[in-house]
């Protein structure tokens, strides 16, 4: 159970003493020397700081399940290593302009050069996860590859549906297939593998099926909230270009809902705004469509989901822990249920 009063400022404290702890061992770990613009060019993203969800999950789970956070270390980096990578190929794939405050990778350097080092950087990602075998053993090591290997097939799966979605200019979607995309984009990686990896750096292998659910909905929460704030938050917090789904085409929650509500002609509006290219979108397009949404109750109907997946997500995770010893890294893993929805950046 939840013990004292939540307070996004101690859990961020937390959070970043974790983010901080796998990026100074990430960084220091990348090659030096080797061909102009590749190994130096690993370092933009992470040395822009982001959250550090995934890397403090699975020291979290980790320590939660008595493991130490040296032994989890090393499956940190490389977790957090995938998603920079993927965060790389995500801006290239979207056409985004901005990423952590500043330009993406492939608007600075060029296509080739950006999608060469979000290669790079997964190579470096599968590399620590290998090393993994001086630390936990070969046989510990194997299952977090397999880990592996899954996350990156439900990610790329995940990723599939939705450019597909956009490049078929789909508009007849319902939450639930919104919610199946998230569990394959968002849940997988973001949660239930830094969950299980941690379990598996634990020697709590048997564990790992306990996190699914409790991963699910809390990256299902996380994608919605996400969704919200690249409506409605402020640059300065969120670093990311605001309006920047609509523009790319995304079928966010709020979309979804706002298809299956507007009138007819509305809708022959939105057809035709989805059609487009990204570069052919206009700012006051996507002020219509936020306008639509407000009207519609659209965003006021995603964040109640949000709750609701948090709400469920919350319950699971005490359930998956129940027979757990209280600790700060147990506290940390409930408490980030209700910071997932409550964050404003």
């Amino acid at each position: 159970m939840l013990s004292g009063i939540f307070s996004c400022t101690e859990f961020e404290r937390t959070l970043n003493r974790y983010r901080d702890l796998t990026t100074r061992e990430l960084l220091r770990s990348i090659p030096r020397g080797g061909p102009n613009g590749l190994y130096e060019l690993v370092s933009i993203y992470p040395n822009r700081l982001g959250k550090g969800f995934r890397a403090a999950v699975c020291f979290a789970a980790c320590g939660a399940l008595g493991g130490s956070l040296r032994q989890a270390l090393n499956s940190a980096v490389a977790i957090e290593l995938f998603h920079n990578a993927f965060l790389a190929f995500d801006d290239f794939q979207d056409g985004s302009i901005t990423r952590r405050g500043s330009s993406t990778l492939h608007r600075r350097y060029g296509t080739a050069v950006a999608l060469n080092v979000a290669n790079a950087t997964n190579l470096l990602g599968l590399q620590r996860v290998l090393e993994n075998r001086e630390i936990l053993g070969s046989a510990a090591t194997w299952l977090i590859a397999e880990e592996t290997s899954r996350m990156m097939q439900c990610s790329l799966e995940g990723q599939a549906i939705e450019i597909d979605w956009i490049r078929e200019n789909v508009c007849t979607l319902g939450a639930q297939d919104y919610l199946r995309m998230c569990l394959k984009k968002t849940s997988w990686y973001s949660f239930i593998y830094p969950l299980r990896v941690g379990a598996i750096v634990a020697q709590s292998h048997a564990r790992a099926d306990q996190f699914c659910r409790f991963g699910w909905y809390l990256g299902a929460a996380f994608q919605v909230q996400d969704d919200i704030l690249n409506l409605t938050g402020e640059y300065s917090k969120y670093r990311k270009e605001i309006g920047g789904d609509l523009l790319e085409g995304k079928r966010t929650l709020m979309l979804i809902h706002l298809l299956n509500r507007c009138g007819a002609k509305e809708l022959r509006t939105l057809r035709r705004f989805l059609g487009k290219s990204r570069d052919q979108r206009s700012q006051s397009e996507i002020d219509w469509i936020y306008a639509m949404m407000l009207e519609y109750g659209c965003i006021a109907y995603a964040r109640k989901v949000a709750r609701q997946l948090a709400g469920a997500a919350l319950l699971e995770g005490l359930t998956a822990f129940r027979d757990t010893l209280d600790s700060e890294y147990k506290q940390f893993i409930l408490q980030l249920v209700l910071y997932v929805v409550m964050r404003n950046h």
